[in-house]
């Protein structure tokens, strides 16, 4: 739509010049293409987490030996009184 503005597209009109066709094209497509990254969220990213589901256990993968899965969920603001030992 800027690029229709620049070329001169007053705002606004149900008919306009044929000179504008291409443009008016691609912004219709760059649309119905917005609207599906918006169902797409709603669907596999919104639905999802207001249904919930099982919890995570602790330690969810064998071998995750990081600082980050040696405390709790969700973490203290002070999470370690003395720093602790990186391996």
């Amino acid at each position: 739509m800027h690029f229709l503005g620049l070329a001169g597209m007053p705002r606004r009109y149900a008919d306009y010049p044929t000179q504008f066709t291409d443009f008016h094209a691609f912004t219709s497509v760059g649309a119905f293409l917005f609207g599906l990254a918006q169902a797409y969220f709603l669907f596999f990213i919104v639905l999802p987490n207001i249904r919930g589901g099982a919890r995570a256990a602790a330690k969810p993968w064998d071998g995750a030996e990081g600082l980050e899965w040696t405390v709790p969920s969700p973490a203290a603001f002070h999470t370690f009184e003395t720093p602790p030992v990186v391996k």
